[in-house]
């Protein structure tokens, strides 16, 4: 019951008229989003069934960055409940499920394309890309996000292993502008500005300095405590730290660093002795920045300052300050890095819920072209694949003797929930709708015929260039089916109390 309940909360936002939920969160914090995976894992869910179809969509939003399992689950279990209604045995429904996957992962296999694409030509990517963005927040800026989304991929992917580092892509959100202002930087963008207002906002052929030490004399590691008596051992302590600072700085600049990117922060003398030599430092830069700096301008991050040299400082040609609007909030750009491998892309947007979902929608678009360059194989959008293989069940089903034929029967019914939800969610009429793309399909025994969400006439999905990834349509019919068996197969539910309740 209550997967079926988190189920059906999903489904209204299912397809590109699907509509927004609202999440509220303890602290009170407002998430827009109408990203399944994203709605269930912000769902405070008590039920334990509830529970376990969070964790397959966030499992699934985990390895191919989509989570509408959610559905496909529901739908199995709606039918599950009505075949035991019926007296059929829990064991003889998830035999029967079982079976119909397996014929609808073989169907999937024979329906489905080969996108052809190459560095030179990724406009099939970019469909694709633009596919998975036709529903989000970001549709105004439709085309822009997918180039964005397929140029970021394509910049870290390695091509020869088929395989994409998503440590490699950050994605930076800046409130203010416009969606049309988010930009994609071939290197990495710091949320931070230079240590002291009268530093250069520029460096050009900038030799970087990655510092996880303090700009400080050294304490002990111990607690300390430090009597000083007369004002000439105020003096000397004085001395000691001009001293230490200025031979840090002084290390600094013998090995050639014309800039400083250091984890910690340092105090004012460190700061103004650091403008004294003209070294510009950019402080309080978070770990996974600092890594991202040195993987970007292949520099090492050296933990003393007694290790620096020459070989281990970053290079890129260019580090410059740039400030955003009236509120003089400022980022640091590092760009033309020695690795290009590097990128981060900057959303703008009017106010932190659009920023988000908009980067939510990005990952989601990325995610596909990823897939892509993994698996370049698709099956057509618009359920006209969920359609196909209902039929190709209901087909096997006529031919299976023993009371599985039930379960199978009930396992094409379910793909029907994706069809039928979508003509819902796009003002259609769901039985007609569903009804007439079937009877097309049989007739004309072309599998690429869906569900015309977006009421253009044309029903052929090869024609309207919507495409799923093969490996992402196929994930969510194994993980919904293995879930669905895993619930069928449970009879009671033991909890554990403590003594004292």
């Amino acid at each position: 019951m209550a997967a079926k309940t988190v189920a059906n909360i999903v489904r209204t936002s299912l397809g590109p008229r699907g509509l927004d939920k609202i999440l509220i969160s303890p602290d009170g914090d407002i998430t827009i989003s109408n990203d399944g995976a994203t709605i269930m894992s912000q769902m405070a869910i008590e039920n334990q069934i509830g529970k376990l179809l969070v964790e397959l969509s966030k499992s699934q939003d985990d390895e191919i960055g989509d989570g509408t399992t959610g559905i496909v689950a529901g739908a199995l279990l709606e039918q599950a409940e009505e075949l035991l209604d019926r007296g059929i045995h829990p064991i003889r429904i998830s035999d029967g499920f079982e079976k119909a996957c397996k014929i609808a992962v073989a169907h999937l296999d024979t329906v489905s394309d080969v996108i052809p694409w190459s560095k030179e030509d990724t406009s099939d990517l970019f469909k694709c890309a633009k596919t998975s963005l036709g529903s989000k927040i970001v549709n105004k800026c439709h085309d822009q996000f997918a180039q964005i989304a397929v140029d970021a991929i394509l910049a870290v992917a390695d091509l020869e292993r088929k395989d994409v580092d998503f440590e490699l892509i950050k994605v930076e959100g800046k409130v203010g502008g416009e969606l049309a202002d988010t930009a994609l930087v071939h290197g990495v963008i710091i949320d931070k500005d230079f240590s002291h207002p009268q530093m250069p906002k520029e460096v050009k052929d900038a030799k970087i300095a990655i510092l996880t030490c303090p700009f400080e004399p050294p304490k002990p590691p111990t607690k300390h405590k430090l009597e000083i008596t007369t004002v000439k051992e105020f003096e000397e302590l004085q001395k000691y730290e001009r001293e230490t600072f200025e031979t840090m700085v002084r290390q600094v600049k013998e090995c050639g660093a014309n800039i400083v990117a250091c984890q910690w922060g340092f105090d004012d003398e460190a700061n103004s002795l650091l403008l004294q030599h003209k070294l510009p430092a950019i402080r309080w830069v978070g770990g996974p920045e600092i890594e991202l700096l040195a993987i970007a301008t292949n520099g090492r991050i050296v933990p003393r300052f007694e290790d620096l040299s020459s070989e281990k400082l970053g290079s890129a040609g260019t580090i410059r300050e740039m400030s955003f609007g009236t509120t003089n909030e400022n980022m640091i750009v590092v760009e033309h890095c020695a690795n290009s491998k590097a990128v981060t892309v900057l959303v703008r947007g009017g106010n932190k819920m659009i920023v988000d979902e908009a980067k939510r929608s990005l990952h989601d678009a990325m995610c596909v072209v990823r897939n892509l360059i993994v698996n370049n194989n698709v099956v057509y959008g618009g359920a006209a694949a969920e359609i196909s293989c209902s039929i190709a069940v209901e087909k096997a089903a006529d031919q299976v003797s023993s009371i599985e034929q039930y379960a199978m029967r009930s396992f094409a019914r379910a793909l029907d929930v994706i069809p039928m939800t979508l003509a819902e969610n796009s003002g259609l009429p769901p039985i007609e709708t569903l009804s007439y793309v079937k009877s097309q399909q049989i007739k004309q025994g072309i599998s690429s015929l869906g569900v015309d969400c977006m009421d253009t006439g044309i029903n052929d999905m090869k024609e309207q260039f919507v495409f799923d990834p093969l490996i992402s349509k196929r994930q969510q019919f194994l993980l919904a089916t293995q879930l669905v068996k895993m619930i069928l197969k449970i009879d009671d539910v033991i909890v554990h109390r403590n003594d004292e309740q």
